[in-house]
């Protein structure tokens, strides 16, 4: 048993080790009782975003809202974990505008500084390499939201703090599955 605890032991370490738990899912879960101060809206969203290099992809679809929208943007940077107000770091360009339902999906290249508002890139050394590294950061730290604006709440009917929780790659699901297979076998085989 011992030992088959060590080669399960060694096997995890392996894994974390060799980076294969690298690719990072950033997600945020907004809801009105989310939002500053907070609202009785129904309306929510599971958003998921992923930094590949310096692009950050975005996939946001929100529904019930109680009005139509009227801005969407990332927020950054609160001074404390999951909690706080911090002025808009990246603004959702073509955002749709006057509905209470859809998805937002758009690419933004985090080198360009185009992307930033402009008083968030100034307040963050006024490159986009800092204003990167600033939003990268608060992400890392909790410090950074996504916020849906609409005509019933104009300062946010939904938020969600962003969280960034490692996923690992359906091939390391795969090693990890053979590995415990194979312990499996080599402790039926033992017991006979």
């Amino acid at each position: 048993m011992k030992q088959s605890l060590s080669i399960l032991a060694l096997a995890a370490a392996t894994l974390c080790a060799s980076g294969a738990l690298a690719q990072t899912t950033i997600r945020a879960v907004a809801s009105g009782p989310g939002e500053s101060p907070p609202n009785g809206s129904p309306g929510s969203s599971v958003a998921a975003f992923e930094i590949d290099g310096s692009v950050l992809r975005a996939e946001v679809p929100f529904r019930d809202l109680l009005a139509g929208t009227t801005m969407a943007h990332i927020h950054c940077c609160t001074t404390a974990a999951f909690t706080g107000t911090a002025q808009i770091a990246i603004p959702f360009v073509d955002f749709p505008l006057g509905v209470t339902a859809g998805t937002y999906t758009h690419a933004f290249d985090l080198t360009d500084a185009a992307v930033y508002d402009p008083a968030f890139l100034a307040a963050f050394g006024g490159t986009p390499a800092s204003a990167s590294t600033a939003l990268i950061d608060a992400i890392n730290a909790n410090e950074a939201y996504l916020n849906i604006h609409t005509s019933q709440f104009p300062a946010g009917e939904i938020r969600g703090f962003m969280v960034a929780a490692p996923i690992p790659e359906p091939a390391t699901w795969g090693m990890l599955g053979m590995g415990l297979a194979g312990l499996g076998m080599l402790k039926r085989r033992r017991r006979a």
